[in-house]
């Protein structure tokens, strides 16, 4: 299996802080010349799975996020997961609790097409015996800030030298435009998109598309996410933590575990488990050690659920190859 090197973990980290950062630009942080770094990404495309994914912020939209759990008869888990994850409303698709459960990270651009997928289509889904969707209330970590910040591959001084500038304080959601759209769209499915492969395939300009994506970044409608297998990381333990949390704690409990080097996407959520947390660990002995000596002492932690992740359907992106 192919492992990275430390070089490897830089790239990957500089890509997470700036996804269409220019090779030159990396290559000058780094040390190294610009023909390594884009052979390397060349090679973690290949052995990782590595891409880079354009992701509109819903919250800057004035839009709402749900997370679903599906509970359905084992014949039927992976026919939905897979129906569901081709959907370009959702984000992650999981195969939970020894295949009689999918998770599914949803993204509706509107109401209507909220219910048309929770009030209509999934209760009408056959072989599904039970639907909980949650709201996200508030997130504590993820989005723009992923995993592979806290993997500690570059110095302080690099990681300051990619950072980009933070998006500009809204406080009113931002409305987006037919070009916005399609422009958001292509971004969806290449992060790394040239400018002039973006503006021949949305009729702009050049200068007019630059002008668009530093704007929409600007707002913080736009970020970039890194898309990779997690596996030759040596991470191969993935679960979901459902938390009980008493109601005072609800905001010190999930900055606590947006702290934790495990915790890659953590949220206050509707529903009976008012927490919600995404891990990635080595093995299970890391995370019950996780579980009982980090989460279980954090104060005000009543319950916790960990289901784990049998194989994710989808992560950013679908590929019915994975």
């Amino acid at each position: 299996m192919y492992q990275p090197d430390a070089l490897d973990l830089c790239l990957l980290q500089a890509l997470q802080l700036d996804g269409r950062a220019p090779f030159s630009r990396i290559a000058e942080v780094l040390g190294v010349s610009d023909q390594t770094v884009a052979r390397r990404y060349r090679r973690l495309r290949t052995e990782a799975r590595l891409s880079v994914i354009g992701t509109a912020d819903h919250s800057r939209l004035g839009r709402t996020n749900w997370i679903v759990r599906l509970r359905c008869t084992p014949d039927a888990a992976e026919p939905l997961a897979d129906a569901l994850a081709r959907r370009p409303d959702t984000s992650y698709i999981g195969l939970m609790s020894g295949g009689t459960e999918v998770m599914c990270a949803m993204k509706p651009r509107s109401r209507r097409d909220r219910d048309e997928l929770l009030l209509d289509r999934i209760p009408r889904t056959r072989r599904v015996t039970s639907a909980d969707a949650c709201c996200v209330l508030y997130h504590f970590y993820g989005g723009p800030s992923g995993w592979l910040n806290k993997i500690d591959a570059l110095e302080p001084a690099q990681e300051a030298a990619l950072r980009p500038d933070p998006p500009e304080t809204m406080d009113t959601p931002v409305a987006l435009d037919p070009s916005d759209e399609a422009l958001l769209e292509l971004l969806r499915h290449d992060g790394r998109a040239t400018v002039t492969d973006l503006a021949t395939a949305t009729g702009q300009t050049e200068s007019g598309v630059k002008r668009r994506v530093q704007r929409l970044r600007r707002a913080g409608v736009l970020y970039f996410q890194v898309e990779y297998d997690h596996e030759p990381l040596g991470y191969g333990v993935e679960a979901v933590l459902w938390l009980k949390v008493a109601p005072p704690r609800l905001r010190s409990v999930g900055q606590a575990l947006a702290g934790h080097r495990e915790v890659r996407f953590a949220a206050a959520v509707s529903g009976r488990a008012n927490v919600m947390a995404s891990v990635l660990c080595r093995t299970t002995e890391e995370l019950f050690a996780y579980l009982a000596d980090r989460v279980g002492a954090i104060q005000g932690v009543r319950a916790v659920e960990a289901v784990p992740t049998l194989r994710a359907i989808k992560t950013l992106t679908y590929d019915p190859r994975r």
